[in-house]
């Protein structure tokens, strides 16, 4: 009967080890899925730092065209002063003058196209923001329940071990081995209230002798109490 038990014991617990094996896996997968969104984090901050860094770029570039274009029409107006004050000859800087214009109209193209590049850009830049941002929550989301999912079967793998060690305790043996100490304590306490009872039973010649001798001092609380009730008058 008692293998029995065993085997079914060591079935028991052969199938508690798969069990926590098969406990144990998803949390390593999930270990090395949290790794791998931090990888793709990280590709995913450079890919932002470049797309941002192409979009300031962009930026500085159109406001140069800008600038080129204010700067063409300045000396258009310039050139036009100086003709008006007759520093220039009419023909000559209305020709300069013109061609400023012209080049003012090629920055300003210039400028726009940049501009829009630079907001595509831009616009590419907050959308992939927006997703890192959501990709850093949910990694750690994930790392506070694979946290928690480890503290869990830390948890488990110790109640395991406990129920494994009481469903493999001898519990009827140790039982048996108390009531079996218990019936030695009291036949040891029986024996010695035995062996005192004796010792009170019967004596030597010796103790006959000094219990009758001790006779006198019953004598004496006798003649004590005579002569207490003399001195109470209750007898002559």
């Amino acid at each position: 009967m008692a293998s029995i038990f065993q085997r079914i014991f060591k079935v028991a617990q052969s199938e508690a080890h798969a069990t926590m094996d098969k406990f144990e896996d998803p949390i390593k997968m999930s270990e090395q899925g949290v790794r791998d969104l931090k990888k793709s984090l990280q590709a995913s901050m450079v890919s932002l730092a470049e797309i941002k860094s192409l979009a300031i770029r962009l930026q500085k570039e159109a406001d140069d065209h800008k600038k080129r274009a204010a700067d063409y029409e300045r000396k258009a107006m310039l050139l036009l002063k100086r003709m008006q004050g007759g520093e220039m000859e009419e023909a000559e800087a209305e020709r300069l003058a013109a061609a400023a214009l012209s080049k003012k109209e090629e920055s300003l193209q210039q400028a726009a196209t940049v501009s829009g590049e630079q907001q595509t850009q831009q616009r590419t830049a907050d959308q992939l923001q927006v997703k890192v941002e959501e990709l850093k929550r949910q990694i750690s989301k994930f790392e506070n329940e694979v946290i928690t999912l480890r503290a869990r079967a830390r948890t488990a793998s110790s109640m395991r071990k406990i129920n494994q060690q009481l469903a493999g305790a001898d519990a009827s043996g140790t039982v048996a081995m108390l009531e079996k100490m218990k019936k030695k304590v009291q036949e040891e306490e029986s024996l010695a209230e035995a062996y005192g009872e004796l010792s009170d039973v019967g004596g030597t010649i010796e103790e006959d002798i000094d219990k009758a001798l001790a006779l006198p001092s019953s004598t004496a609380a006798s003649d004590s109490l005579a002569e207490l009730k003399k001195k109470m008058g209750l007898q002559a």
